[in-house]
């Protein structure tokens, strides 16, 4: 006699297999549930290049973008540095962008783009860290960069970290126009005592 009731052993099996098949998730995987924290402002190309430089990247390195944009520092890195590159945003129109950015430059091999909330992240496989974020963004990452590895650098778009010396600080302006400064840390951070 056929019955389309299942019993509980069976019922049990069925949710214990699906709950394995299920992936584990980290804090990289979850999707962030919030407003960004700054407005969007592509980096300038020359910048870009300029922070890659001053960053030292070397190959077989990792570079993680946190705020990543439009995905233009990723691609860069991957492009002229042959590095593997991540780019992390938490809105999701950057996100795709991003991916979109990623799929025209032809680098999906070596870029990896994540919807994510940068403060929540694990940075311990960056060797380079690329930021154009708000300065009290910067010190708010303070926590998570303490716990990278020694010689990991970090470079920031026109903005300083309070309490941190940086290891080198240029002013440029790329052809004449705009003047833009660029900040690279090394870890171990340089702390300073407040005067």
């Amino acid at each position: 006699m056929c019955t389309n009731r299942l019993t509980r052993p069976c019922l049990t099996a069925i949710i214990v297999s699906f709950i394995a098949l299920q992936p584990l998730t980290t804090a990289q995987d979850k999707v962030p549930n919030r407003e960004p924290d700054v407005i969007f402002v592509p980096t300038p190309y020359e910048v870009v290049n300029k922070m890659l430089e001053m960053a030292d990247v070397r190959p077989g390195e990792i570079v993680y973008d946190l705020g990543c944009g439009d995905g233009r520092i990723p691609v860069a890195a991957a492009k002229k540095y042959g590095v593997r590159a991540w780019g992390f945003d938490i809105n999701p129109v950057r996100v795709k962008e991003s991916l979109e950015t990623v799929a025209n430059g032809k680098v999906k091999h070596l870029v990896t783009i994540k919807h994510a909330d940068v403060f929540e992240l694990d940075l311990s496989k960056a060797d380079v860290i690329t930021l154009y974020l708000l300065p009290a963004l910067n010190v708010k990452l303070i926590p998570q960069l303490d716990k990278l590895k020694p010689g990991c650098r970090i470079v920031s778009h026109d903005f300083n970290m309070e309490g941190v010396r940086p290891k080198r600080e240029i002013t440029f302006s790329p052809n004449g126009g705009c003047e833009h400064r660029i900040f690279l840390w090394e870890t171990p951070l340089e702390k300073v005592r407040p005067q």
